[in-house]
């Protein structure tokens, strides 16, 4: 079952929102979406859900178009949250899951399953407006997996949660994939993408910059950060022939160099000069990658 974009564009008016988008994602995989506000990632989804036609191309979710018969099959999470504030979180649940082609009583067995995994039991019986922002993303993620979707798609799913609860639902969303679902997800939170996804597409005003497995991207970049702790002054590193990038930090620099021989050259400035307390050559952050193809830092 593989979700397949060939050649997508969507257009409003004179304004083209996405630009020949090409993407195949395999089943059972764990897709990130990157891009800053306008990008073009959430008309990108609701294209793929059918709400939105496409201007030109096609897409395909195992050969057939996403419409009402493959509902039973999908789950989705918007951005904007749509839940019925004054619905109490049971009715609400089970009526979404009925939608889907649930029963009552498997889909009352699932919620009392997930509002455990959550650590919100007691919010059974309440009404959403009566939730924190966060307990009601908890609740809307609930709403779009209780029925076991094959493909679930989850816009910005972790914005609005403390660190302690998207800790939490990057766990649920982990196990959902490994019970063979295909993820697919937005996220303006670089670490997210670069811990849970194998491959992904950072977009800009429409277009794909960057498309592809997460290592590979980070290999075909080349650079890489080195970051160095020492008791002596480090500025001069700057000077040194193949670094691009220079930041202080309390306890040393943090460098961005062209290659590992750069970081080699770097390293053997280092220890002539006194006691290194630590020096650590990494792979370059998406953030890295971002700021270099996009131009502009996206936190």
């Amino acid at each position: 079952m593989v979700l397949s974009l060939n050649n997508v564009t969507k257009r409003f008016g004179n304004f083209t929102a996405v630009d020949n988008l090409s993407i195949s994602i395999p089943e059972k995989e764990m897709f990130g979406f990157l891009g800053g506000n306008g990008a073009g990632k959430t008309t990108t989804f609701r294209m793929i859900l059918g709400l939105l036609d496409p201007s030109g191309g096609t897409i395909t979710w195992n050969g057939k178009k996403i419409d009402y018969s493959t509902s039973p099959e999908v789950g989705y999470l918007p951005e904007e949250r749509g839940l019925y504030p004054k619905m109490k979180v049971n009715d609400q649940i089970i009526y979404l899951a009925r939608l889907r082609g649930m029963d009552k009583i498997e889909a009352e067995r699932e919620l009392e399953y997930w509002l455990k995994r959550f650590n919100v039991p007691e919010y059974k019986n309440k009404k959403v407006e009566e939730l924190s922002k966060g307990n009601q993303q908890k609740i809307q993620l609930i709403a779009s997996i209780i029925h076991k979707p094959k493909l679930l798609i989850l816009d910005e799913p972790f914005s609005g949660l403390d660190p302690v609860n998207v800790e939490l639902l990057k766990d649920a969303v982990g196990e959902i994939k490994e019970g063979g679902t295909t993820i697919v997800f937005s996220s303006h939170r670089m670490e997210h993408v670069e811990e849970l996804c194998e491959n992904l597409c950072i977009m800009h005003k429409g277009t794909p910059v960057v498309h592809g497995g997460l290592k590979e991207i980070k290999r075909s970049f080349g650079k890489k950060n080195v970051t160095i702790h020492a008791d002596f002054d480090l500025s001069f590193l700057e000077a040194v022939s193949g670094v691009t990038k220079a930041k202080k930090t309390t306890e040393g620099v943090q460098l961005q160099v062209e290659s590992e021989d750069i970081a080699k050259d770097v390293f053997n400035e280092v220890v002539r000069k006194g006691f290194v307390r630590k020096f650590e050559l990494e792979e370059p952050s998406l953030n890295d990658i971002f700021i270099e193809k996009v131009g502009t830092s996206y936190e």
